[in-house]
């Protein structure tokens, strides 16, 4: 944990994310990314110089119209002394059984966005940790470039001003390889994907193709974060 606390620390750093006072909200999906986000943030708050709670939110996607189990990051939550909260939402019978998606993943992760937004201001919090990593970044850029043809990613942070809510993404420094070894030797409680789109996204092919790739360029990734880092793309 001390080597995911460092890189958070370092992306916090330079990106200024945390406040004296903040209340940040980390959006768990119980997936090892916003776990291990939200035990970093919970621990660092132990000690960082600045002063800040941390809140726990789910949106739950209500799979097969049947709430998520979720009893252990509540146990989690709980060690942490972190208040948690599961927020049931109807994006599986919207997104699945209503529209019939056969892309669902962009129309997803915008709906559960909005919950995660409405339901941090509801808990009193002013931003909101999103457990994005390095992969992540690279994948998106990717993504937009091959799909969309832009050059642009997530920012590290953002504010939304219809909400009065900033952005945090702390783990952008961390390569996923880190935080699912971090994940597994604390022995997180990873909940399995019910998702009927997991596998087999358009995310999924964009990271095989990155690794097909490193394996002839290696440190792809760390290539293209600190491209966006150097060129200032996306307020990186």
């Amino acid at each position: 944990m001390k080597q995911i606390l460092s890189l958070m620390r370092a992306a916090v750093d330079k990106y200024n994310m945390i406040d004296e006072n903040d209340v940040i909200a980390v959006g768990v999906s119980g997936g090892k990314d916003s776990l291990v986000l939200l035990q970093g943030l919970a621990l660092l708050s132990n000690f960082y110089p600045k002063k800040f709670v941390v809140k726990a939110i789910t949106a739950d996607p209500m799979f097969y119209n049947r709430p998520g189990k979720y009893d252990e990051i509540q146990a989690l939550c709980d060690k942490l002394g972190v208040e948690y909260r599961i927020e049931p939402t109807e994006l599986y019978h919207i997104i699945f059984e209503t529209r019939k998606e056969k892309n669902p993943c962009s129309l997803c992760a915008k709906m559960r966005r909005g919950v995660l937004h409405r339901v941090a201001k509801e808990m009193g919090c002013n931003k909101l940790a999103l457990g994005h990593h390095q992969d992540d970044a690279a994948e998106t850029f990717m993504m937009n470039l091959l799909n969309g043809g832009t050059i642009e990613c997530f920012s590290p942070k953002s504010y939304l001003s219809r909400r009065d809510l900033y952005l945090i993404r702390p783990m952008i420094f961390c390569t996923e390889r880190i935080v699912r070894n971090t994940a597994a030797r604390l022995s997180l409680p990873v909940c399995k994907s019910l998702c009927p789109a997991d596998g087999v996204t358009n995310r999924e092919e964009t990271k095989k193709f990155l690794e097909e790739l490193d394996a002839k360029y290696p440190s792809l990734t760390q290539k293209i974060t600190g491209a966006l880092q150097k060129s200032h793309i996306s307020n990186w």
